[in-house]
């Protein structure tokens, strides 16, 4: 249909492809879910998702690679991070309701290539994060055994000497994986009872080892005879802070799951806090105990707490540990399943991953293909793959993907809402009242009189991308500024200057325009502040993350891009929505960059689609 058209109106075209937003007026599955979830199962949902990541997969790794008793601040620092992306993600579940909130919310709001690289890299985390949690859960076991399975399968299979690959093959952590997406397969309901009791147990034994741990805690662990409290510097803190990023993500579950939440626009915002405070309380408390009862650099990471209690002596505490850490691996592997089956079921009913992963099984209600699928891609990772490699690619995808989440919320608060997207609740004429997002203060007209002329919402979209780029540039300042870049003192200073000066500015720019203002729903407190500064520790941290890992990143994403642009933007719903007539949707790219509109092309050459019946 765009052949005819010149150079400049298919480039448009395409970027408007990419650009497109997702239509919300079709009915959702998430609509028939039934609203019974109350603060506390919430919270307990956000705790039994979170609290078995950090404790048995990250924490020993982190201690005894990165920070040593330091670990403790790592915790803090991505507390803080996590908790400036848990309120974006508030925001957005207020806004757009749904069960596949990061892919969904990223599709109302930025386009459709934003949304499909979110949508992949939480299904590559999702991936990854099984498979991890699958090798942690053979280690703790083979430690009750005594090491016999490890022992059993090198003598038998041999060992391994190839970079990113395990010593040798778990085929007990593949067997674990498959049991558990077979589980799953087999309905909600079931894996929820199941989630419960073993969120209970786990819950128990952190209070074990906590009471316990102190009690056999030695100071001197902690002292320069051991290597100090940061033997890796501040360095090695925000490469670990980096590390346990992800071990805060239970908020996204809570998220996920707040189209059943009772009262979802308090629930939600309580049950994050209130779980982001337990499970950083309850991090920070471990890890303490951890790096307490024996010293840091003689930690197993594969089965760390475990591993504390046998050199101590105390091995029936460590086959205790051992027997509570299955259990909350169990709780963390279920939910990533039921994360995994809406976020596949949701991607393929948009056409944005193939049809067969969108069939749902009449009885179960479960994408049954998909999830096998997938189970057996996780099973294959946690069979074949280290553990060190797996750990250090878990966060990377997440910092990402909630350096886009405030992004997103900047663009959202500074975009006119379209018609019919305000609250029921309102009343009438309140959207038409109210000053138009995007448009300068008419208080501050006088003043900048430079940004007056400019469209609407041009000189935001233009300031968002300024803060982006100042952003990455001030972080690359501070991480390499004395290393890679070589400068001289003065030329350091200048560069950092000149970055946080524009990253300043272009703050100041955001803040002089008019935002949208709801009162029904919960919204981000100093925007754009809040989610500036959100960007900016997300990409610190990223930052500090190895060569490696950002080079498995960019082969993943690729990966992406090649199904998107091979079968996505073909099959995508909102392609064949939108095909009759080209109409160009709020927020796309031709409204930030306005040199890409065709100067041809006009309002009234548009066709009308007022007189097209609906599809059904």
């Amino acid at each position: 249909m765009a052949r005819g058209l010149p150079s400049t109106a298919r480039l448009a075209h395409f970027c408007q492809k990419l650009n497109r937003l997702k239509t919300l007026e079709e009915p959702t599955m998430e609509k028939s879910l039934r609203r019974h979830l109350t603060t506390l199962e919430l919270t307990l949902l956000g705790v039994g998702a979170t609290v078995g990541v950090g404790l048995y997969v990250l924490m020993g790794t982190v201690a005894q690679e990165m920070a040593g008793p330091a670990v403790i601040v790592s915790f803090s620092v991505a507390a803080v991070a996590s908790l400036l992306a848990a309120l974006c993600y508030v925001e957005f579940e207020a806004r757009v309701p749904c069960t596949d909130s990061p892919y969904l919310c990223t599709y109302v709001s930025m386009g459709e290539l934003w949304a499909f690289l979110v949508g992949w890299i939480v299904l590559l985390q999702c991936l990854i994060s099984g498979a991890a949690m699958a090798r942690s859960w053979s280690h703790n076991l083979d430690a009750i055994f005594s090491h016999n399975i490890r022992s059993f399968t090198e003598a038998h299979v041999g060992i391994w000497q190839v970079p990113f690959l395990a010593q040798y093959p778990d085929f007990l952590a593949a067997v674990i994986i498959l049991v558990a997406s077979g589980y799953v397969s087999s309905g909600v309901r079931i894996s929820s009872w199941v989630n419960h009791t073993f969120s209970a147990i786990s819950l128990v034994i952190i209070l074990f080892i906590i009471i316990l741990g102190f009690v056999l805690a030695r100071p001197h662990n902690w002292s320069a005879e051991e290597g100090g409290f940061a033997p890796f510097g501040f360095t090695g803190i925000m490469t670990g802070a980096a590390i346990c990023f992800y071990a805060f993500v239970g908020f996204g579950a809570i998220a996920a799951s707040s189209v059943e939440a009772r009262n979802p626009k308090r629930a939600v915002l309580k049950a994050t806090a209130i779980s982001l405070v337990l499970v950083a309380g309850t991090y920070i408390l471990v890890s303490t105990v951890l790096t307490l009862m024996v010293p840091w650099h003689s930690l197993d990471p594969y089965w760390a707490l475990a591993d504390a209690f046998h050199q101590r002596g105390y091995s029936w505490a460590g086959f205790i540990v051992a027997a509570g850490s299955i259990c909350a691996i169990n709780t963390v592997l279920l939910n990533i399943f039921l994360f995994l089956q809406r976020m596949v079921c949701a991607m393929a009913a948009d056409g944005l991953l193939f049809q067969v992963f969108a069939h749902v099984h009449p009885r179960t209600q479960v994408p049954v293909v998909g999830i096998m699928v997938l189970g057996v891609l996780m099973a294959f990772l946690a069979l074949l793959l280290d553990f060190k490699a797996l750990v250090h690619f878990l966060s990377i995808g997440t910092l990402l993907e909630c350096t886009v989440l405030p992004t997103s919320i900047i663009i959202i608060r500074f975009r006119k809402a379209p018609s019919g997207s305000q609250d029921p609740d309102s009343p009438e004429g309140t959207e038409q009242a109210s000053p138009e997002p995007g448009q300068l203060r008419s208080a501050l007209r006088p003043y900048l009189r430079f940004l007056g002329g400019c469209r609407p919402r041009a000189a935001v979209a233009w300031a968002l991308g300024v803060l982006v780029g100042s952003a990455i540039t001030l972080d690359c300042v501070l991480v390499f500024g004395d290393s890679a870049l070589n400068l001289p003192p003065w030329g350091y200073t200048l560069l950092l200057l000149l970055s946080s000066a524009t990253f300043l500015l272009s703050l100041l720019v955001l803040g002089a325009h008019q935002q949208q203002r709801r009162q029904d729903t919960f919204q981000v407190p100093m925007v754009p502040l809040t989610p500036a500064l959100s960007i900016l520790l997300n990409v610190f941290l990223m930052l500090h993350l190895s060569y490696l890992t950002w080079l498995g990143l960019s082969i993943c994403l690729l990966l992406g891009l090649a199904v998107y642009f091979g079968y996505g933007i073909w099959h995508s719903k909102e392609n064949q929505r939108k095909r009759p007539g080209l109409a160009v949707p709020l927020g796309s790219l031709e409204e930030m960059v306005p040199a890409l509109q065709p100067p041809s092309q006009t309002p009234a050459q548009e066709p009308s689609h007022t007189e097209q019946p609906s599809s059904p």
